[in-house]
């Protein structure tokens, strides 16, 4: 079964590589979607895939790469997308 989630992670996220690092952890799950930093210093992703994948890619977005802090994420429900590969997003 198919699963689309859309999150946004807080603390120090930005600056640190996360938006790479998300990217790069998506493809290797096989996740698609996007990820881009907010005005508000966090990160907003969407992911969609299989429902395993994009569950292990959430566990893996609250450990994130070596420099980042992850203090919250708020996962929320979105509608399906027709998604090609994983990419990286100019902010909002």
């Amino acid at each position: 079964m198919t699963a689309t989630q859309r999150m946004i992670v807080t603390g120090r996220v930005q600056g640190v590589g996360y938006r790479n690092w998300a990217v790069n952890r998506a493809r290797a799950l096989g996740v698609t979607g996007w990820v881009r930093n907010t005005h508000g210093g966090g990160v907003e992703l969407v992911a969609s895939g299989e429902e395993e994948a994009v569950g292990a890619l959430v566990e893996a977005l609250r450990q994130g790469p070596e420099m980042a802090r992850v203090d919250h994420i708020e996962v929320l429900a979105a509608q399906d997308a027709k998604l090609k590969g994983f990419t990286k997003r100019l902010g909002t």
